[in-house]
């Protein structure tokens, strides 16, 4: 059962954190390269803003961006801002998504994102929190997948196993920690079974494409599956 209650809490929390990290900063700190390639830490505070803002529309039973260029070009506009305004308009978004989301509703009700994808309203506020608290990773600031909380990990690791079950190129694979606990199934149903064995974080970056991209895992029954971009 989805607690978009307790989801709001945490995502508060991660914005807290992400805040103080980038309140440290400075503007030539702002314009450094984070981990996502192209993008400085400028363009994933825009982005993160612009998320919210999106994610408020989804809510309101609006599209969620007006087009895919559109989000591209807004979050190329806001990426060089300096400090001060990308840390105010962070909060001010942030700010409004929460109160979105404290407004009475039908939280059962099943709201349209990106690209024709549905989900339950009641999902959103997790939705949130894997952005903020992946593109706090992003930053490269000293915060890690490792630092992530382990109700997160487990939740965002089941989230996209299930996103690459039945996916034809990705062969069955087992996800599994090192003290053999079977932490869920994906991919498809053609190929040698996988096993993939490594912590809550390492698995959580294979499956993202983050963290060393499976370095650190152990394979076995066939080499580690490459996973299609997200």
């Amino acid at each position: 059962m989805i607690d978009h209650v307790r989801d709001l809490t945490s995502v508060r929390e991660a914005t807290d954190r992400l805040l103080d990290t980038a309140a440290s900063w400075d503007n030539a700190t702002l314009a450094e390269p984070s981990r996502l390639p192209g993008w400085s830490r400028g363009h994933v505070l825009a982005h993160l803003a612009r998320n919210a803002d999106a994610l408020v529309n989804v809510l309101r039973g609006l599209p969620m961006y007006e087009d895919g260029a559109t989000r591209d070009a807004d979050i190329e506009r806001d990426a060089g801002r300096p400090l001060d305004v990308q840390l105010a308009d962070l909060r001010a978004t942030a700010e409004r998504f929460q109160a979105v989301c404290e407004e009475p509703a039908a939280w059962d009700r099943t709201v349209e994102l990106r690209n024709g994808v549905t989900d339950s309203a009641s999902r959103v506020p997790f939705r949130r929190w894997v952005e903020v608290a992946l593109h706090h990773v992003d930053l490269d600031a000293g915060y890690e997948l490792a630092d992530l909380p382990e109700e997160f990990q487990l939740r965002e690791i089941d989230f996209l196993a299930d996103r690459w079950s039945g996916r034809p190129e990705v062969p069955p694979v087992t996800l599994r920690t090192p003290d053999g606990t079977d932490r869920g199934r994906t991919g498809g149903t053609e190929g040698a079974p996988v096993t993939v064995t490594g912590s809550l974080d390492e698995l959580l970056g294979w499956l993202a494409g983050r963290g060393g991209k499976g370095a650190a895992l152990v394979a076995e029954g066939g080499p580690l599956p490459q996973l299609p971009p997200l």
